[in-house]
């Protein structure tokens, strides 16, 4: 197993076992609304704050919730704005969570090492849709009426599009925040996507154990 890294920022992040009052509330509620059994270190940033945390909460849950993109095509937005705005920490997160949501190796690969969305395992119709976010990244006073009557006319609706660009606007402002705290600079990788390694290392000591057990047809 890897050397164990501790997150650190610039602002104070409250332990959850010191956590009180409205920050222990809105802890439970992040921990139920995202399933896991942790709080977020991108949560935690705010945490000294629990007016601004309790607006990240409510724009990480309007996302993630019931939406109109499948949560596949919401978790690949969020992972390749992240790519797009240079944040590796968030790149990470997501491609964990698009993995969980039927995301292939290859797709979370690419969207690791690639430079522009065509270069991504896609179709044509998701490929443009991912060329609007990556205008929206890159620059989204450029983004014209031609522009999104083009992805449009691959059969995106205009709710569809709407959800797409808010992910991707909203994941400018997280980006900006784990970068801007300095957390995604004190670790290479999230605890989320370090999950994976934990399950992996629960796999290997299982074999290792299985391998270490007698054959009772061979054992003496």
């Amino acid at each position: 197993m890897g050397e164990q890294q501790v997150p650190a920022a610039r602002v104070p992040m409250v332990e959850e076992s010191e956590a009180t009052g409205r920050t222990a509330e809105l802890y439970d509620l992040i921990k139920t609304r995202t399933g896991l059994p942790f709080v977020p270190d991108m949560f935690r940033l705010v945490s000294s704050r629990p007016d601004l945390m309790e607006v990240l909460i409510t724009g990480y849950t309007g996302v993630f919730s019931d939406g109109v993109l499948p949560r596949a095509t919401r978790e690949m937005i969020s992972a390749w704005s992240s790519k797009v705005n240079g944040c590796p920490y968030c790149v990470g997160t997501h491609n964990w969570f698009l993995s969980q949501f039927g995301g292939s190796e290859e797709l979370t690969q690419a969207i690791a090492t690639s430079d522009k969305p065509g270069d991504l395992p896609l179709d044509e119709r998701t490929v443009a849709l991912m060329e609007l976010v990556t205008q929206v990244c890159t620059g989204a006073y450029r983004v014209t009426d031609e522009e999104w009557d083009r992805v449009a006319g691959f059969g995106w609706t205009n709710e569809e599009m709407l959800e797409a660009v808010f992910t991707a606007g909203l994941f400018a402002f997280i980006n900006r925040l784990v970068d801007g705290f300095g957390l995604g600079s004190s670790v290479t990788r999230s605890r989320i996507s370090r999950q994976s390694d934990a399950a992996a290392d629960a796999d290997a000591d299982a074999d290792a154990a299985a391998d270490a057990t007698p054959d009772p047809d061979t054992a003496a």
